[in-house]
């Protein structure tokens, strides 16, 4: 008899942003490496024989808590990916609503219909983690096995060792971020011993403690997802004006040296170059913030400048803001940037606790503002840190 721990990633950037993240190679959060500790300490005194994860780095990135710890090789097999989202990969969830409804909701309610434009469908997805699951049993008869995988598609393999039908599944629950699933196979048979489990993460540190979505099998978005789309600068600049004008005057008290043509100019100038430049964020059809992003700043040095994040006043403190710092992940990491660099006035406490909760950091102080500003940096690149 093989006995496997088949365990979800850690949180990562899909989780946290709000994002369509299949196959695409996101990061682990602030809270994913917190929730990797604890998965360390939990597997501490279990035996492992081998350990496996897919080919991504949420997955990679999670299988330290056992691979490095016990001493042992990871073995990544790509078969263990994630279901693969095909043209819907990296959108934000907001967006593929707005667009594609219909599969939204049949992806949302495990629909055995459901198929992204370029992707898989359920049952492909599931089928190929369970050959592999079923290939590595083969592989280490009578030892104890640690393999790293997704929350779709241990979900679809949890249906599959049940024997359900394909649209039961929607049924199964959702698995936390480092969730443990424990399967024991013999005689080419798998039977599940437990699922989904999470006892070891504390509640202020478990991703679906602190959302909600999971929690509705109608396929309802339960989530305020956000969509993007450029700024027609040339037509719609008053609304960046007036949205510049509010956050100087909420964060100084005045607009004292507030020069709001002079940050107009910029932005039409940033445009020239990238249309993305200055982004508005929407929930539904209510416009919700802006996300401005000047992609020839600093490119030398890897970094992604972002003149101006804002949310409007009474959508902030929601919760939302978090998406709109995804969106320059997705602009500034294909364009090769390990980098997000913003300021942030020093007195501005409520931005300054925002940004440092996901992971910027001050790396010293602006020169030549008109008023006092931090400069600040979080990394966006591969290099995994410490748990």
């Amino acid at each position: 008899m093989t006995r496997i721990y088949i365990v979800r990633h850690a949180e990562a950037e899909g989780n946290l942003y709000r994002r369509a993240h299949g196959w695409y190679n996101s990061l682990i959060t602030q809270r994913g490496y917190r929730q990797i500790a604890a998965l360390s300490n939990r597997f501490a005194q279990v035996h492992i024989d081998a350990v496996y994860s897919s080919d991504l780095f949420r997955t990679m990135t999670t299988a330290r808590s056992i691979y490095e710890t016990h001493g042992l090789e990871l073995h990544t097999l790509p078969a263990l990916r994630e279901i693969n989202l095909g043209d819907w990969e990296d959108m934000p969830w907001g967006g593929i609503l707005r667009r594609d409804g219909v599969r939204m909701k049949q992806f949302n309610t495990a629909s055995p219909e459901f198929q992204a434009p370029g992707g898989e469908s359920f049952a492909q997805a599931g089928g190929r983690v369970y050959g592999a699951v079923m290939d590595i049993a083969a592989a280490h008869p009578g030892q104890t096995v640690a393999v790293f995988s997704h929350g779709t598609v241990i979900r679809q393999l949890q249906g599959i060792i049940r024997g359900m039908d394909p649209r039961e599944i929607r049924t199964l629950g959702h698995a936390d971020n480092t969730a443990v699933t424990c399967v024991e196979v013999e005689d080419g048979k798998a039977r599940l011993v437990f699922e989904n489990d999470n006892s070891h993460l504390p509640e202020e540190i478990s991703t679906l403690a602190h959302q909600t979505w999971w929690r509705h099998r109608d396929g309802n978005a339960a989530e305020p997802n956000l969509w993007f789309a450029p700024l027609d600068m040339e037509h719609d600049s008053e609304i960046y004006y007036q949205a510049r004008k509010e956050a100087w005057v909420s964060i100084h008290g005045s607009l004292t040296h507030f020069d709001g043509d002079g940050f107009v100019r910029e932005a039409l100038e940033q445009c020239r170059h990238d249309s993305r430049a200055v982004t508005a964020a929407y929930m539904g059809d209510e416009m919700v913030g802006i996300i401005q992003m000047a992609t020839e700043r600093d490119k030398e040095q890897g970094v992604g400048y972002i003149p101006f994040c804002y949310m409007l006043p009474d959508r902030r403190k929601q919760g939302l803001g978090v998406q709109l710092l995804g969106e320059a992940v997705s602009v500034y990491r294909p364009l090769g940037r390990d980098r997000l660099r913003l300021r942030c006035a020093p007195d501005n406490h409520v931005a300054q606790r925002f940004y440092k909760r996901y992971g910027f950091h001050k790396i010293g102080e602006a020169q030549g503002t008109r008023v006092p500003l931090d400069l600040m940096e979080k990394y966006i690149g591969y290099e995994p840190q410490e748990f």
